[in-house]
């Protein structure tokens, strides 16, 4: 039978992603994986180095295909930076149900290494990018370095949440997954409701206030 002449990224991600499916395992070799799916191995190398790398980019692609269908929405675009977290969590989460037996024989793969984190490492990029990116808002102390470092406390934290959310949503077995939903809600609000820094932006304001007053007073 001759070779397919085109392959492109998606029919290898798709043909990788039944693979591991049909026999819950990965395939002994690229030449094997190509033999099987019919086209030259150097097809593959020109999109992927190795099977590790497909593994990263599937849960990238599931982050970029939210991000797009956010994008085409004109109510997202017009959402304060809660709701559009919360619309992005909700999409995020119907593209890995959409893909759940892939995910979960993913990620079960490593769950007791480091591995299992470096699989989700361009998901990561990608997400704590998508939070720089909402601009929410932190304390404004007019320091560069203690502003970096609050971005990157965001940063990270909304990260161990998206994480938390996952493992929740793998154990979820309730009907549609709606106890994930009820905990995506709780989670991001909750989240939100921390990082109101209304209250203390005013006390801040006060002490100042009563600071200046103090040394005119002298």
């Amino acid at each position: 039978m001759a070779k397919k002449k085109t392959i492109s990224e998606n029919d290898i991600i798709s043909s990788y992603m039944d693979y591991v499916l049909e026999h819950n395992e990965n395939p002994k070799s690229v030449y094997a994986f190509a033999k099987a799916n019919n086209f030259e191995e150097s097809k593959f190398y020109a999109f992927f180095g190795s099977f590790e790398a497909i593994e990263k980019h599937i849960f990238k692609a599931f982050f970029n295909n939210t991000v797009s269908i956010l994008e085409k929405s004109e109510d997202y675009k017009s959402f304060d930076a809660r709701n559009k977290l919360l619309s992005f969590y909700f999409t995020f989460f119907e593209n890995l149900t959409a893909n759940r037996s892939y995910v979960i024989y993913a990620l079960h793969q490593h769950k007791n290494g480091l591995k299992g984190l470096t699989l989700l490492s361009e998901l990561k990029i990608g997400f704590t990018s998508y939070i720089e990116d909402l601009d929410i808002e932190t304390l404004d102390i007019k320091q560069e370095q203690v502003d970096k470092i609050q971005r990157r406390a965001l940063q990270e934290s909304a990260w161990l949440q998206l994480l938390l959310t996952i493992k929740f949503w793998i154990d979820d077995t309730s009907a549609a997954f709606e106890k994930t939903d009820i905990f995506i809600e709780k989670s991001v609000n909750t989240s939100f409701d921390i990082l109101n820094i209304a209250p203390l932006k005013s006390v801040l304001d006060f002490g100042k206030f009563i600071f200046k007053e103090k040394m005119h007073t002298k």
